[in-house]
């Protein structure tokens, strides 16, 4: 038979199939096939393919419809049925209920914690209606250590690209926030502020509640403050034309209140009280205004379709105009990136918090697995307690479709159920997770975390409920009638392999806990090079500034203060320069230079060692003249016998007078820069006095005296060195504190999963162990027996589990400079102690049963 070039359309035959009435269907069909064929041959195939479609939409009327099956079918009256016996069953089996409740629950609850904490870190500073096109201008600096890479742009940059690069819808520029100090009158008090030019709020979707931001930046006499911040200030928000004093490093201005900002949203990654404009800023308070110098930030909104590249490329073009020579380039970074993609090596970003999301992500991940590993091997192994029900349905004539809709009922009540004790204990524990965590997250009923819950609901019960579904219904009715079950070794195998990646998952958390905590240890316990301990520091400020050298005398005299200095010394860095040239540089030879202003004595209390020449004294008077850099600086520039050399600063020349040497101004993630220590008291910014140990409370008491007999009105607010150390690894020990309490829950849910699986088998075995003690075995022996398989699925899981953990450790440390040894002994306590878990989760039961009286075992044989 000749085939036919063309068919009748699929879709539209199918649609029928589906829809009309069975004893039309067939005669329909071959008469508009018949219709098809004709209209092919007399006119076209697409008119054909239309008219076909045409004579099925006709077809969709009611009388032709076939009768919807519901009204054939009760399915409310199986799904109650199927509800019923699985209220039934959790009361049967309450040991083996509670057991899959409290794992799940607490699975999800660690899930949902985590969900939470995720989602407040990726929706940071994505509430800027333009954060599609919001980006902010970055700068690389190659030097002869590689490209570091700087927030900071020359803030003269801004009314060149205002006048020269229209695609740049709106740009603004502004300044990180800082904490200063504002007076009303006679009272004094700190707040977090920052500068920006007037675009800032077409840039930015920080909202005012009063006044125009435009106009306000404008003036360099006006302030935007926050509702907080007028409350605590005026104890109202009707603040309009109220006037502040804004103190800093010596200067003060008398501000007018020109609008009020509504509090800063907490997805915000920069917090502040008060805006200030730029124009201020600019123009009275930076005294080096020149295109190497990067003391602004610049952000920009990009007209729809631009390229983000190509203005990158003008922008950099305009900076290369203006420093014909220097190694720097400016590039885009898209502005809601910049809190989880904060890291950058050699000018290309790599990573940042966005890492410990992954991580976190892969916690939760790891605990739900866990939790559904106990469920479905709990399920499958308590099969045996359920062959009548299933033999007799199955006898009757229930489809396994029937049979698998009740065990999925019975799974996603049962989850259902977690998830509810999971919100209930999320919403009882919340309050300490954020004090942890250092958020303020809340439990709300929105949209996205009732989809999120649904989403999960589904999800797990599709990902712990499938296999149980799909074991028990499929059993033979035969074999369950006569109430053996088949053992088959593959079901077996499968149930020891959850096992095995259960204890595996279980093991990687215990590994990475261990080497996060020594990691941590060793930061806390590493020599940086200087003394931090027990030294204080508080800001020089009002007439503070002035009479500061009397202060330090009288300082030193106290009891309990065995040193004092100024100093403008500060963790995790301070000013930074490339303007030093020294005898022999070349213009491959750029350096970045962190800079220090000190007073006499700030190195010897600091307790930094000299390697060569001597520290800032009075006994010297060319010191004020003088340099002093640390070993690191001096290898770089590759001076040979460098004390009495010149070099010159941007200030002037400077004669070397002492090496130190190398020591950690940073945190541990990044290895020494060269630094340099200028001897320029009155640029100065702290006091910093060290403390003697054991009665520092009083002693802090007596500086407080002091300092507001010489600086009345001022808040005294002194801060600990060795707590700002700490704070430079916030973000690691949080992550620490929540690595301990996720593993714990990871392994809990393991030892419920093995608890309530070694209590099948002890149940199962219960006329062997019988017949074994009436053999002669003892207590030992049939325990060794018990516990010889659940040793051996621990003991392959820490081989699994050992080469992942070693990778994972490995590539966190990878962000540290200076890091702890990975050792045999981290691996090997993680196994030992998963083990050591194993044993006391089944050894309890095992010893019972070993225990227990051989005629109570075969009395029914």
């Amino acid at each position: 038979m000749k085939k036919r070039p063309h068919i009748p359309p699929p879709l539209a035959e199918r649609l029928l199939q589906r829809v009309l009435r069975s004893d039309l269907a067939e005669e329909v069909l071959g008469d508009l096939e018949e219709k098809f064929y004709a209209t092919v041959e007399q006119k076209s195939v697409w008119r054909a393919k239309l008219n076909y479609w045409y004579q099925v939409a006709n077809y969709l009327r009611p009388f032709a419809i076939r009768k919807s099956r519901l009204k054939n079918s009760n399915y409310t009256a199986m799904f109650q049925h199927n509800l019923t016996l699985t209220f039934r069953n959790f009361q049967k089996h309450k040991s083996q209920f509670l057991i899959n409740l409290a794992g799940l629950s607490t699975g999800l609850t660690c899930v949902l914690f985590i969900y939470l904490w995720v989602t407040d870190e990726v929706s940071t500073d994505h509430f800027h209606k333009k954060g599609d096109r919001l980006y902010q201008i970055m700068s690389n600096h190659t030097d002869a250590s590689g490209v570091s890479t700087w927030k900071g742009v020359p803030g003269l940059l801004l009314e060149e690209i205002q006048a020269t690069i229209p695609e740049a819808e709106s740009t603004t520029a502004f300044t990180d926030p800082h904490e200063y100090t504002l007076s009303v009158g006679d009272v004094y008090f700190k707040a977090n502020g920052r500068f920006a030019s007037q675009d800032f709020f077409d840039v930015f979707s920080y909202q005012l509640a009063e006044g125009n931001g435009k106009t306000a930046l404008a003036d360099k006499s006006g302030i935007l403050i926050s509702r907080s911040l007028a409350q605590r200030v005026f104890k109202t928000t009707d603040a309009i034309g109220r006037q502040i004093v804004w103190h800093s490093w010596g200067n003060a201005k008398t501000v007018q209140v020109a609008g009020i900002l509504e509090d800063i949203p907490s997805s915000s990654s920069e917090k502040f009280d008060f805006i200030m404009s730029w124009n201020y800023f600019h123009d009275d308070l930076v005294s080096y205004k020149q295109w190497n110098n990067y003391y602004g930030r610049i952000a920009l909104v990009l007209a729809s379709g631009t390229e983000q590249d190509e203005v990158a490329a003008k922008i950099d073009a305009i900076l290369k105009e203006k420093l014909e020579g220097d190694r720097v380039s400016l590039f885009l970074a898209k502005y809601d990136d910049k809190y989880l993609y904060s890291e950058y090596e050699n000018g290309v970003q790599a990573g940042g918090r966005i890492e410990y999301v992954h991580l976190f992500s892969m916690v939760a991940l790891f605990v739900l697995l866990i939790a559904c590993i106990n469920f479905i091997n709990l399920s499958t192994a308590k099969a045996s307690h359920r062959l009548k029900e299933i033999g007799v349905k199955k006898s009757l004539g229930a489809s396994r479709q029937s049979l698998m809709g009740q065990y999925f009922t019975e799974s996603f009540f049962l989850i259902f159920l977690s998830m509810m004790v999971a919100f209930s204990l999320v919403w009882l524990f919340l309050p300490q997770f954020n004090s942890i965590s250092q958020k303020d997250l809340m439990l709300k009923p929105d949209g996205q975390l009732i989809v999120a819950a649904i989403g999960l609901v589904v999800m797990v019960g599709l990902l712990a409920g499938s296999y149980p579904a799909l074991y028990l219904s499929g059993l033979k009715s035969v074999e369950v009638l006569k109430g053996k079950l088949s053992r088959k070794a593959g079901e077996v195998w499968s149930r020891k392999a959850l096992v095995v990646v259960q204890f595996s998952l279980s093991i990687i958390l215990i590994v990475a806990v261990v080497v996060v905590y020594q990691q941590m240890e060793f930061v806390k316990d590493k020599n940086l090079g200087f003394n931090r301990e027990n030294i204080i520091y508080f800001e020089r400020e009002g007439k503070f500034i002035e009479n500061s050298e009397a202060f330090v005398n009288e300082l030193k005299t106290l009891p309990g203060v065995t040193g004092a200095a100024v100093s403008g010394f500060m963790l995790g860095g301070a000013n930074s320069t490339g303007g030093v040239d020294w005898p022999g540089k070349t213009p491959e030879d750029q350096l970045q230079f962190w800079e220090t202003n000190v007073g006499f004595g700030t190195i010897e209390m600091l307790g930094i060692e000299m390697v060569e020449g001597h520290a800032f004294s009075e006994k010297f008077g060319a010191d004020s003249t003088g340099v002093i850099f640390n070993e690191t600086a001096i290898a770089a520039m590759g001076i040979e016998n460098p004390i009495s050399q010149t070099i010159t600063h941007y200030t002037g020349d400077k004669k070397i007078i002492g090496v130190v040497k190398d020591f950690n101004m940073l945190s541990l993630h990044k290895t020494v820069e060269p630094m340099m220590f200028l001897l320029e008291p009155a640029k100065t910014h702290f006091v910093m006095a060290r403390l003697k140990s054991g009665n520092e409370a009083e002693t802090i008491k007596g500086i407080q005296t002091l300092y507001e007999s010489f600086n009345p009105g001022y808040q005294f607010i002194p801060l600990f060195l060795d707590q700002d150390y700490q704070a430079l690894y916030a973000s690691e020990e949080r992550v620490a504190i929540l690595s301990r309490y996720f593993a714990g829950i990871a392994i809990l849910i393991s030892c419920l999963g093995l608890f309530g699986l070694s209590s099948f088998m002890t149940e199962k075995r219960i006329k062997e162990i019988g017949i074994r003690k009436v053999l002669g075995s003892s207590v030992i022996r049939v325990m060794y027996l018990l516990t010889a398989d659940f040793t051996k699925m621990v003991l392959a899981a820490t081989v699994i589990a050992l080469p992942v953990s070693y990778i994972m450790a490995r590539k966190w440390l990878e962000n540290f400079a200076y890091g702890i040894d990975l050792t045999w002994w981290h691996f090997v306590f993680a196994g030992l102690a998963a083990l050591l878990v194993a044993w006391l989760t089944v050894g309890l039961q095992t010893f019972r049963a070993a225990r227990i009286n051989p005629a109570k075992c075969l009395r029914s044989e």
